[in-house]
C-alpha cells in the first residue's frame, strides 16, 4: 500500500508538493521528505497535527519529546508510524514548520494506493517555490514591515473641536428613517 500526500501553503498560491510514502513509515520519514522537497534546513523544531475536516488541530506529533499539558498523549515523530494515526483518504494534517510564527503546510492524504509499494519516500510532484522557512522581525506581515510610529492610529493633527457635540461632524440623520419598520437597503 502507498499513501499519497498533497501539501499546500496558504502563503504561496501556486505551491504544491505531492509525496508518496509507505504507510509503515514514521512521521519522521514524512517530516524529512517534506523538508527535502522544499529545501528547508533540518535544524528547526516542527510538529504535525492531525486535523478535523475543518482544519481544527487535534493530536500533535512532535519532533522531540516535549512536556505537554494538552488532553492528548505526547507522541514523537520517530516513534509513530503513519498508519497508526492516518487511515482514511482525505485525512487532513498540519505540518507546522515555523513554530514561533505558527506557520504551516496544509496536508491531505489525497490517495491510498492498494497493492503498490515504494522502496523509499519520494516527492513525485513539485510546483512553485516554498514560502520562506523562518520569518524574521523584518518580515512582519509576510514581507512588509509595519510602521508603528505615533501616526499609526490616525492623524497627528486631529482636532477635537472639528466634531459637533455628539461627535458625528455635520452628518444629518432623521431618527425616523434610521429605525423605520420597512428598511430600504
Amino acid at each position: 500500500m502507498v499513501y499519497k500526500f498533497t501539501i499546500l501553503s496558504d502563503e504561496i498560491d501556486n505551491f504544491v508538493r505531492v509525496i508518496k510514502i509507505d504507510p509503515e513509515a514514521t512521521f519522521f520519514d514524512l517530516h524529512e521528505a517534506i523538508l527535502d522537497s522544499v529545501n528547508f534546513e533540518k535544524n528547526q523544531m516542527t510538529s504535525f497535527f492531525i486535523c478535523s475536516d475543518h482544519w481544527e488541530k487535534g493530536q500533535e506529533v512532535t519532533l522531540v519529546e516535549m512536556e505537554s499539558d494538552s488532553e492528548y498523549d505526547n507522541l514523537v515523530m520517530d516513534e509513530i508510524k503513519l498508519e497508526e494515526l492516518i487511515s482514511d483518504e482525505k485525512q487532513k494534517l498540519l505540518y507546522v514548520f515555523d513554530l514561533m510564527s505558527d506557520r504551516a503546510f496544509f496536508i491531505e492524504l489525497s490517495e491510498i494506493i492498494p497493492g503498490k509499494t515504494v522502496d523509499k519516500t519520494i516527492c513525485v510532484s513539485s510546483k512553485g517555490n516554498p514560502p520562506q522557512q523562518i520569518m524574521n522581525d523584518d518580515d512582519v506581515n509576510y514581507g512588509t514591515k509595519i510602521n508603528l510610529d505615533e501616526n499609526f492610529y490616525g492623524d497627528e493633527d486631529f482636532d477635537i473641536e472639528e466634531l459637533d457635540e455628539e461627535g458625528f461632524g455635520d452628518m444629518n440623520f432623521d431618527d425616523s428613517t434610521l429605525f423605520s419598520e420597512d428598511p430600504k437597503f
